[in-house]
């Protein structure tokens, strides 16, 4: 029988297996921030150790830093709190560090790939659970716990169940306007946050072989929010040509033999999962989510499911997320004034995300009832903006350009949205005071904040 991408990669990583127990698998990339490591440096002191293999490991911080003034001192005193100790971490132990105001510097799914940190067949972990972004390469790659992330340090392996394996195919060809982000809302929506619990999924069918290394890297960041272990996609000449030339890719010799084996990392056509799912991509069309999970999605023109749509075990949740929101079930949303737009984040702070919003506010002015905050993933998308003169683009449409950070995807830095407001936001999660005590997040593709941010109310891109 054949083996799956999945097992492939895993297989070749098993140090030891306990039988009916967990694996010891070796890890080849660890990326730590600021909000995950600190128990985990402390571990390391209390026992004397040293990290085990430090060129194997980057650290930058992201979660916490101001996406505005970064060149002073951070006023908030527990994020510049933890910002320091990362930096003290980093010095005390000899790693790499893409610090506050270093040309690397960003969010830490983001500088990985960019850098050709991340690459193909390789195991990848970091204390955060979008971890799952990697795996776009074709990579095994997950979030940790701080525990896990000591027990990487010290030895450069994890203790991991080995999960299950599921395909999920989109076939067919997208529709205008219609992006890897809404691919992903469709899906949770569809399979609930918890349909891949269990299981790390690889995205096959033409849709997928269609989408840019950007969007693959988008798709691949949302499989957490279908409770997948990660997700990831088979290595093509998309993936390579990504990869090629970058920092820490393979140069010469070394490129030729990596890309060599590359080639070989796809599932066999024999190979068989333990679920198996397939989507008509072509009916797919733009998303939006309406509640406080990011599998409460549907269609921009559609309507919010009415109570006896909703299984009887959800119904109290549903009603309470309807409360939250100041929605109610069975209405539309396309037309609702919203307050704020967020463009950014480890799932869409990439520069063809900015590429996307750019072209579609191109010649048109920021709504005035609109607060936007658009954020670059890194100061490497930062630089390409400018060279592009996407800057120019967004300045002439009355936006501003932050500074890079994860900002106000999850409330931990100085970006916050207030009580009450609504946001059409870029980022993964539209949890209960995600992205600020009270805040009503609304998630959303780049085109359809773009739509939203020159409208001033949720607008179906396709009509702009």
């Amino acid at each position: 029988m054949g083996k799956t991408l999945f097992d492939k990669i895993w297989d070749a990583h098993v140090v030891t297996a306990v039988e009916d127990g967990p694996t010891q698998l070796y890890i080849d990339r660890h990326f730590c921030h600021e909000v995950t490591s600190p128990q985990a440096f402390d571990g390391l002191r209390k026992r004397g150790l040293k990290v085990f293999r430090p060129e194997k490991t980057t650290l930058s911080p992201d979660h916490n830093i101001p996406t505005l003034n970064q060149e002073k001192p951070i006023a908030d005193p527990v994020s510049k709190f933890q910002v320091d100790t990362l930096t003290k971490n980093a010095q005390d132990f000899g790693l790499t560090l893409y610090g506050l105001g270093h040309e690397k510097n960003g969010i830490i799914h983001v500088i990985g790939p960019e850098n050709g940190l991340t690459q193909p067949g390789m195991t990848i972990v970091c204390g955060d659970s979008h971890t799952s972004t990697h795996g776009a390469f074709g990579a095994i790659a997950f979030g940790i716990g701080t525990s896990e992330v000591e027990m990487v340090l010290a030895s450069q392996c994890i203790l991991q169940p080995r999960p299950k394996t599921m395909r999920i195919n989109f076939e067919g060809k997208l529709q205008n306007a219609v992006t890897a982000k809404d691919l992903a809302l469709y899906m949770i929506a569809e399979l609930t946050t918890g349909g891949a619990t269990g299981y790390f999924v690889e995205y096959a069918g033409e849709a997928i072989r269609n989408l840019s290394m950007e969007e693959r890297m988008t798709l691949c960041n949302l499989s957490i929010e279908m409770g997948a272990r990660g997700g990831m996609i088979a290595p093509d000449q998309v993936t390579f040509d990504y990869v090629k030339g970058r920092e820490f890719a393979p140069k010469g010799e070394a490129w030729e033999k990596a890309l060599a084996y590359w080639k070989t990392l796809k599932s066999d056509n024999d190979a068989i999962f333990d679920r198996e799912i397939t989507f008509d991509a072509s009916a797919i069309q733009p998303m939006i989510t309406y509640g406080t999970n990011p599998g409460m999605g549907m269609a921009i023109n559609g309507t919010i499911p009415t109570l006896d749509a909703i299984d009887e075990a959800s119904r109290i949740s549903f009603q309470n997320a309807m409360k939250y929101m100041g929605f109610s079930a069975g209405e539309k949303i396309e037309g609702k004034q919203i307050d704020y737009v967020f463009l950014g984040s480890c799932t869409n702070g990439r520069i063809e995300d900015f590429r996307q919003f750019a072209a579609a506010v191109k010649g048109k002015m920021k709504a005035d009832n609109v607060t936007a905050w658009l954020v670059p993933g890194s100061w490497m998308v930062e630089k390409q903006i400018k060279a592009e003169g996407i800057d120019k683009i967004l300045v002439e449409a009355g936006f501003e350009l932050r500074q890079p950070g994860c900002s106000a995807c999850l409330a931990m830095n100085e970006d916050k949205v207030p009580a009450g407001k609504y946001a059409v936001s870029t980022s993964n999660r539209n949890f209960e005071g995600r992205q600020g005590p009270g805040a009503r997040t609304l998630l959303a593709s780049p085109l359809v904040a773009a739509a939203a941010a020159v409208t001033g109310k949720i607008t179906d891109p396709r009509n702009i």
